[in-house]
């Protein structure tokens, strides 16, 4: 199990216990994280559970491979060098305490 913390940038935070093997895209879901939709199901075919990695959690997370790439390119908020889409973050107990902000488009 994993304790993540999503930041949402009016300040709020909510941090849960999340199960290993669930992506963390669904986890932002079943505990309303706002901003974060997974309209296509975790499904890596829309960009709507878009997060910014903690820096120093990046290298935990995982590379992004070629689909999450161009995935990437589609999102409401620019890309910036830790964008990663939560649905391909699967939580683990390596990334225990890993924090994730969460964007909003302007």
């Amino acid at each position: 199990m994993a304790f993540i913390t999503w930041k949402t940038k009016d300040g709020n935070e909510i941090s849960v216990d999340v199960k290993d093997g669930l992506n963390l895209m669904e986890a932002a879901t079943a505990n309303n994280v706002p901003q974060i939709e997974g309209e296509c199901g975790g499904c890596l075919s829309c960009a709507t559970c878009h997060v910014f990695v903690d820096d120093q959690w990046l290298e935990k997370t995982g590379e992004v491979d070629e689909i999450e790439d161009t995935m990437l390119e589609m999102t409401d908020v620019e890309r910036q060098h830790n964008s990663r889409l939560s649905c391909q973050i699967i939580a683990a107990p390596d990334l225990d305490g890993l924090v994730l902000f969460v964007p909003e488009p302007e």
